[in-house]
């Protein structure tokens, strides 16, 4: 009974200008338990009366409308509501996530990438908890680490550790939690053959970064341990499509 009484759906509204968009999130929104469907708008102005007057937990909002569009309205915001971004075009992808976003949908998207999504904004809620027992959890694990040969030693790495590796013509460095990086004799194509895709993905020729590591993205870079790492031109439709499908 306890449960019952402390459970608090989060409260949320969506914006688009389209009437079946808004009728397929209002039917995926009520498939949910743990959401509430406050109101649902065509136009974003309207909407702004409601944001403004009452706390709300997540935004569902096209990007492309007429008379405001989705960027513009979240950037106008003074709270600060949980934001996914809707929308049929995916050039608006990396945008989206300058304004911290939480996930970006790209029409049509099924119950289950919507699903997704929101499961993302309950992870943000408990972050600091739930970092902390992943981390517990990859440090028993003997699988997620791995041995490099530095100064004459072989090195053990444990890869939740890593923030990104620097990749130079004859060695790398792995940067990790430590202020002195590891420097060891290998090429950042092997390294990419031996991590994890699920956790490690390279996005310049000179770089592979953690994803779980990555604090924002904006104009085509990645923030990581307070350093800014660009994306090459090579590997930017690979990582937008990672953050299409949700990794990211």
């Amino acid at each position: 009974m306890g449960m019952k009484e402390n459970f608090k759906p989060m409260k949320c509204i969506a914006i688009d200008d389209e009437p079946l968009a808004l009728k397929v999130l209002s039917e995926y929104v009520n498939r949910i338990p743990y959401l509430q469907l406050i109101d649902t708008f065509e136009n974003p102005f309207e909407a702004l009366q409601t944001i403004n007057s009452l706390t709300i937990d997540i935004i569902f909002i096209d990007i492309d409308m007429p008379g405001l569009s989705g960027l513009e309205l979240v950037e106008s915001l003074a709270n600060d509501p949980k934001i996914i971004f809707t929308t049929a075009y995916s050039e608006y992808a990396i945008n989206g996530f300058e304004l911290d976003a939480i996930d970006y949908l790209l029409k049509p998207f099924s119950f289950e990438r919507f699903l997704k999504a929101v499961n993302k904004v309950n992870k943000t809620k408990n972050v600091i908890n739930q970092h902390h027992q992943n981390s517990i959890a990859r440090y028993s694990d003997a699988s997620d680490f791995i041995f490099v040969h530095s100064e004459h030693y072989m090195v053990k790495v444990l890869l939740n550790d890593i923030y990104y590796i620097e990749g130079f013509k004859e060695y790398v460095k792995i940067h990790t939690e430590k202020l002195k990086p590891i420097l060891t004799i290998r090429s950042l194509k092997s390294l990419t053959e031996q991590l994890n895709a699920q956790s490690f993905i390279r996005v310049h020729r000179s770089y592979i970064i953690s994803i779980d590591k990555i604090q924002d993205i904006r104009n085509w870079k990645l923030k990581i341990k307070d350093r800014y790492l660009p994306i090459g031109d090579s590997y930017k439709e690979v990582f937008n499509e990672m953050v299409l499908k949700g990794r990211i």
